[in-house]
């Protein structure tokens, strides 16, 4: 593998991590509130994080363009703050991608937190532990699954987004230019031999994923339902 190729596993690493930390730390209270909350503008809300999954990522893609453009209010407040422009950066990129892998990391923790009996979270209170300390002592723990699977999805789902990053990130090799963006380059040009190579190797972080939910979601193994053991 050339230096130009690992500078785009770098790069898509680097994007894919920082894009994960953030879901998680964003979407954690928000997967809270669609898991706990009976206000009338739920649907309205879990609607708005779930589109992602339905919108053309060439839509998304735009959209998120003309708000980061320089005439977008994102980009005009970004212009005030000093930050220059989103579009065709890494910054661009993380926000992008944030946005496009969203419903992937606040749906599997949703589920996992509203799993949770509603008993438990009574008990803890019982035991004069405040909402703070319930969250992270009692929800967050039984929630372990939901976190595994949504930090692999949101991880993953980056890794291979491709029409809202080529369109907000463009190809700047060393800067925007991502593996499913330098996999497109390399089909355009015939260069299949090296497209092969970065498929091949998709394919292959693709069912270390898929292996990874599997093992992380196997109910754990109840023994006392043979009292005598395998004979």
């Amino acid at each position: 593998m050339d230096a130009a190729t690992w500078t785009v596993v770098r790069l898509t690493a680097q994007l894919a991590g920082l894009t994960t930390v953030l879901l998680l730390l964003i979407g954690t209270p928000l997967a809270w509130w669609l898991a706990r909350t009976r206000s009338p503008a739920k649907p309205l809300l879990a609607a708005l994080v779930t589109m992602p999954l339905v919108l053309p990522p060439s839509v998304i893609g735009f959209y998120l363009l003309l708000m980061m453009g320089p005439n977008g209010p994102v980009g005009q407040f970004t212009e005030w703050l000093g930050l220059g422009r989103l579009p065709f950066t890494f910054g661009g990129l993380v926000v992008a991608s944030v946005i496009a892998s969203m419903p992937f990391v606040v749906q599997p923790l949703q589920q996992a937190f509203e799993a949770i009996p509603e008993r438990t979270l009574e008990a803890a209170a019982t035991l004069r532990a405040g909402p703070l300390d319930r969250f992270f002592t009692v929800a967050v723990p039984l929630a372990r699954p939901g976190f595994v699977t949504a930090s692999v999805l949101g991880f993953a789902h980056t890794v291979g987004e491709f029409g809202v990053v080529l369109m907000i990130g463009g190809n700047i090799p060393g800067q925007t230019r991502v593996l499913s963006v330098a996999l497109f380059e390399h089909v355009e040009a015939a260069e299949f031999a090296a497209a092969h190579r970065l498929a091949g190797g998709m394919v292959v972080f693709a069912l270390l994923v898929l292996v990874t939910l599997y093992l992380a979601n196997r109910p754990p193994r109840d023994d006392r339902a043979d009292p005598g053991g395998a004979r």
